[in-house]
């Protein structure tokens, strides 16, 4: 039996796979798409699209419970927990059968389903298997993706726990639970949780919430917007021993244990390289099984690239995307597009803190002369209109140039709002951009420009 042979052989049906695959078959490229589970990668299938349509449940369920301050009755608000599963994982069915019959009616364009393995390499290219059946590869693209990172904490694998991968199999709402992380995921599946009905505490080992590198005052800030709904931070804690006790998990920590009937762990993420055979081919990877690439995404090993979240950096849906674009540059284009580029992202709690750039640490730290400004959303008039008052906008300026060196958005669609700011540090503008433009009124956009005017 000839062994299939493909222009490139992409290793994962992600966010850069896809999209990928079909530029390059469309340039008439002979395309292998390896996918061992499920096309769309964890964004569709697990992450991005079922968490923010449960979490949208979630904010349905806060309005309603927050009905009078708009002049209305809902006498009560009741959860059906599985049903609201259910939608999220109906709009993941949708999202993924749509992207596989994108893939498979594309033109010189395989949709090849198992485990790829490299084996080695010869003078065409590079030798794989997938399942039993071999397969090979004129060039190579790794997008294989994260899953989660589980602690070696004593007792957790002797205990059943939701992470990542699995909350959307869980058809029980949790009595009470403790999420081992204040990371992005945490938080956003803290508060999920616990507007639902889930009594909630976050365990987090460092003094605070939402990542070390940002602001305090904007972490602060979001920490206390969580404890008004009920979430309960342990800080500064670490946890020594996860035991069962009388058909619960008893969390103990230095000083004291946390009761609780079920527990997420969401405690950052590692890399799917260990099962890819690099080492037979040479592809170089960090001590944390990260593959090396440059700034084209080219690995040390010529004709093997890496894409998404196992290239380091930045771990983004969008970011994964982007790598896409960088790499049909590099394999069909001019190979101008690297990956120096700005990266934003957002924690899609509610309200959600929508960030660019630099913070105020970092640009201090860097160095950075610069200027601040905060503009609290309560002074906005669309958001008292609409009862969105919560949260601020801190802006960061260079000193010199009058550019933006980053943003925070804490606010009501805030990871819509940053996007301004996004767009003007692309262009390399100063921020009086913003603030000279008329914004329509009355909108939440009007606070993007109250906070850069503040500058002055």
């Amino acid at each position: 039996m000839n062994t299939p042979f493909f222009d490139v052989l992409i290793i994962g049906a992600g966010q850069a796979g896809p999209p990928l695959a079909v530029s390059l078959a469309n340039s008439g490229w002979r395309v292998g798409l390896a996918e061992r589970k499920h096309v769309g990668g964890s964004c569709v299938n697990f992450g991005c699209t079922p968490t923010k349509a449960a979490i949208a449940s979630a904010r349905a369920a806060q309005l309603a419970r927050r009905a009078a301050e708009f002049g209305l009755r809902i006498p009560s608000v009741e959860v059906d927990f599985p049903a609201v599963l259910a939608r999220a994982r109906e709009i993941v069915l949708k999202s993924r059968n749509g992207l596989e019959a994108w893939l498979s009616g594309t033109a010189h364009l395989t949709l090849l389903h198992g485990h790829a393995r490299f084996e080695g390499r010869d003078s065409d290219g590079f030798r794989l298997r997938l399942g039993e059946e071999p397969v090979a590869g004129a060039q190579v693209v790794l997008d294989t993706g994260t899953r989660s990172l589980i602690p070696p904490i004593p007792g957790l694998d002797e205990v059943d726990f939701l992470d990542a991968e699995n909350w959307l199999d869980g058809a029980e709402l949790p009595g009470r639970l403790v999420v081992i992380g204040g990371g992005s995921i945490g938080l956003e599946m803290a508060q999920f949780y616990r507007r639902l009905g889930s009594d909630v505490v976050v365990i987090e080992v460092a003094g605070q919430i939402a990542g070390h590198e940002e602001d305090a005052d904007v972490a602060s800030a979001l920490q206390q917007l969580l404890e008004a709904e009920g979430i309960e931070f342990r800080l500064n804690s670490k946890i020594t021993r996860i035991e069962r006790a009388n058909g619960q998990i008893s969390v103990r920590l230095d000083k004291d244990a946390i009761v609780a009937t079920h527990l997420f762990v969401a405690t950052g993420r590692r890399p799917n390289t260990d099962d890819l055979g690099l080492e037979t081919v040479g592809v170089k990877t960090s001590e944390h099984g990260l593959v090396e690439v440059d700034n084209r995404l080219a690995t040390n090993v010529q004709g093997i690239w890496a894409a998404g979240d196992i290239r380091g950096g930045p771990m983004f849906t969008h970011t994964a995307w982007d790598d896409y674009r960088i790499l049909q540059s590099q394999l069909v284009g001019d190979g101008s597009r690297t990956t120096k580029r700005i990266v934003p992202y957002a924690v899609f709690t509610d309200p959600e803190l929508g960030r660019v750039g630099m913070t105020e640490r970092s640009a201090r730290e860097a160095g950075r002369r610069v200027k601040t400004a905060r503009f609290e959303m309560r002074r906005n008039g669309k958001a008292v209109e609409i009862g969105e008052t919560a949260g601020f906008i801190k802006v960061v300026v260079d000193l010199e140039t009058d550019r933006l060196l980053g943003a925070a958005v804490l606010a009501n669609d805030g990871a819509e709002l940053v996007h301004i700011y996004i767009d003007v540090m692309n262009a390399g503008a100063p921020y009086q951009v913003i603030r000279d433009a008329i914004h329509i009124h009355p909108t939440l956009a009007e606070a993007v420009q109250s906070a850069v005017s503040a500058l002055d």
